[in-house]
């Protein structure tokens, strides 16, 4: 996807967090915020608490995961959960070439993507870029309501659906729907052909919304453990977004002009990976270092309901 001023409008995403929370650094919650929970650091937990857990990337394009979310995906599954990724568009017009070669290379980009991350699985929806206000809400909807019962969805990941001042159809349709798919999924009356065929009512319990600009913000994670991680991850868009082979044309284009820049080495690999680090990771450098972190991505998270039955039972039931 094209990100005009993507270096340069990322700080405004931060900038309703309060100013009391900024130079705090642990787990725990730091200053009431909204109605889904305190501001919470959340940090790398030891061993697979994660484990039997299902998380969900979904994006609407190939590079969105890996700019906004890429941290947090590893982390969960370096946790313990077991990774799937839904592609919402096919990409077709963002990219090089018109529309065959468009395709083509995003196609080979998300299946390098799948490699990195280590997913079990990826979902590609297929609707044209750009074009996703054109479609019908309630048919993508029905869609992830059958993914997230397919695959047990426990976590999900993926645009703020009240995320302000975001241009992109595809961003706004596609986060509308999963918020509705998320709650709808636990239902034990929208698509009965569902149980039919074997499923069962599972909604999502965790959900971390991101933005590409302002939005309510009560999860930020440190994300300072999987930043080469991250890094390769967004090597792998070399069709679209301010990654991929950018460093080595920068490199080209620098020594054409007899000029150098310390910073992208003595070769392509190098100059790839520090523009990657120095410039698409500016936005997790100065989010993490409100906190006293390294990196960190942040997102409105919703997650289970602290004072919901089942957790009273969780907590204090006790054998007979």
């Amino acid at each position: 996807m094209h990100r005009r001023g993507f270096f340069s409008r990322f700080l405004a995403a931060g900038a309703a967090l309060p100013a009391a929370a900024q130079s705090q650094s642990t787990n725990r919650p730091v200053v009431p915020y909204d109605d889904h929970g305190p501001l919470v650091i959340e940090r790398a937990r030891s061993g697979k608490p994660r484990a039997g857990q299902v998380v969900v990337a979904i994006q609407p394009h190939a590079d969105d995961i890996p700019i906004f979310a890429g941290g947090t995906f590893f982390k969960l599954m370096d946790e313990g959960a077991t990774g799937y990724m839904v592609r919402v568009t096919n990409d077709d017009m963002a990219g090089p070439g018109w529309y065959a070669e468009t395709v083509s290379t995003n196609e080979r980009d998300v299946n390098a993507l799948d490699k990195v991350f280590g997913v079990k699985k990826r979902f590609d929806l297929n609707y044209n870029n750009h074009m996703m206000d054109n479609i019908a809400r309630s048919e993508l909807r029905a869609r992830f309501i059958f993914l997230f019962r397919l695959v047990k969805a426990d976590i999900v990941i993926s645009y703020d659906p009240w995320g302000h001042y975001e241009e992109n159809p595809d961003h706004y349709v596609t986060a509308a729907c999963v918020e509705a798919a998320c709650w709808m999924a636990g239902g034990s009356k929208d698509y009965p052909e569902h149980f039919d065929a074997g499923l069962r009512p599972h909604g999502v319990r965790e959900k971390y919304y991101f933005s590409r600009f302002q939005q309510r913000v009560n999860r930020v994670v440190d994300t300072t453990p999987w930043v080469e991680k991250k890094i390769d991850a967004n090597l792998e868009n070399k069709a679209q977004g301010p990654a991929g082979a950018n460093g080595a044309r920068l490199r080209a284009r620098l020594d054409k002009e007899g000029k150098t820049l310390p910073l992208l080495g003595s070769n392509d690999d190098t100059a790839n990976r520090n523009y990657i680090r120095e410039f698409v990771l500016a936005r997790d450098r100065e989010i993490g270092k409100r906190f006293g972190l390294a990196y960190a991505e942040q997102y409105h998270y919703i997650g289970p309901e602290e004072n919901s039955v089942e957790n009273y039972i969780r907590r204090n039931a006790r054998p007979r």
